[in-house]
């Protein structure tokens, strides 16, 4: 790796902060779900027409909110970080096993139990397959953007991180599609092909190539002043996400309002795969002795979740007045929250992790 690669690439890494808008990120989606159902029943009529704003079954409208979401995010991967990746070898096994191999089926699996039996007397019976369309399209692809914060505050690797996100979303590219298709065809769901497909070209494939070819532009003319425009970027970023949300749940409104405990069931499969997942990786990358600053990061991308995209996503798949659309949001919601909390059992329990593993004996 060249020596201007290595420092763009310590720069991308170390520089998030958890600012102003992400760390108070789920107070601003709380307030979105309450401003959304308040101004859906307010003006019906002027959301049905942002609704109605289509072309080949994409909203225009939510298109470019995602565009704004998604690329800024994008900005900040160095796929020449990918050369790396020998130097990490298990703790990219790692986290590339609990991203590709065990969370999307995880995820299908909690919402089988949770959402077809557990909590099926209390949700809405023409949604249930909604919701856990949802849930997969959530699971299906790891976390981009927030994963430098959350390193960031669990001392993590920068280069790890950096290869591993870049390794990552290069593999979205080809495999979201298929994962998503496959789980919901399991899960007896009707797999809308073109409309995936599309939403794939539209949402990973071309935003990537934008993203890389403003990277290449933007750093042509510095470091310092691509790090001034990223960092101009994330509130605009974060902005677009809290607009979408408050037009999903102005559509959202009636439903939420009757069935209240809608949400709160839905976090339930979520925190369950949060937790389960980041203590897999966290206890695989210790059994195999992978350093605490990879495993930290390790345990927090298998767990993370591109919200971003899952939102996006079910709403081309099924809709503003979807299932699948709601069970995405509840993720944006928990998501800091949960992060934070794996971040501080990271941190406290470095000295655990990096006592020596003693074999049993017989």
């Amino acid at each position: 790796m060249s020596t201007t690669t290595t420092a763009q690439a310590a720069s991308a890494a170390a520089q998030p902060t958890m600012g102003f808008f992400e760390r108070y990120l789920t107070l601003w989606v709380a307030l979105c779900i309450v401003a959304g159902i308040a101004l859906g029943q307010w003006m019906p009529g002027f959301f049905q027409g942002v609704a109605a704003l289509e072309v080949a079954q994409v909203n225009i409208p939510v298109g470019v909110l995602i565009w704004v979401m998604i690329v800024p995010m994008l900005l900040k991967i160095d796929f020449a970080a990918l050369g790396q990746v020998r130097a990490h070898a298990r703790g990219i096994g790692v986290t590339l096993f609990i991203n590709w191999a065990v969370k999307p089926f995880s995820m299908a699996l909690l919402g089988w139990i949770f959402i077809r039996h557990v909590f099926t007397p209390w949700l809405p019976q023409d949604q249930l397959d909604s919701y856990v369309a949802g849930l997969i399209l959530l699971a299906a692809a790891p976390c981009t953007a927030m994963v430098f914060v959350w390193s960031q505050l669990c001392k993590g690797d920068p280069y790890f991180t950096l290869s591993q996100v870049a390794l990552n979303d290069a593999i979205m590219v080809v495999a979201f599609a298929p994962i998503v298709a496959l789980l919901l065809g399991l899960s007896s769901i009707t797999v809308p092909w073109d409309t995936l497909l599309t939403s794939v070209g539209l949402y990973i494939m071309v935003p990537v190539i934008v993203a890389q070819a403003w990277r290449k532009a933007l750093l042509k003319r510095g470091q310092a002043h691509f790090d001034k425009v990223i960092s101009r970027l994330g509130p605009a970023s974060i902005g677009a996400l809290l607009l979408t949300l408050v037009l999903l749940f102005a559509f959202q409104g009636e439903a939420i309002l009757a069935q209240p405990l809608v949400i709160a069931l839905l976090a339930v499969p979520i925190l369950i795969q949060v937790v389960f997942n980041a203590s897999l990786a966290y206890g695989l990358s210790r059994k195999l002795g992978v350093q605490h600053c990879v495993a930290g990061p390790s345990a927090l991308i298998g767990a993370s979740n591109f919200f971003e995209l899952a939102v996006a996503t079910a709403i081309s798949l099924f809709g503003f007045q979807s299932g699948a659309a709601l069970a995405t949001v509840v993720g944006v919601l928990i998501e800091v929250p949960l992060m934070l909390a794996v971040v501080a059992v990271v941190n406290r329990s470095r000295s655990w992790y990096e006592q020596p593993v003693v074999p049993k004996t017989r």
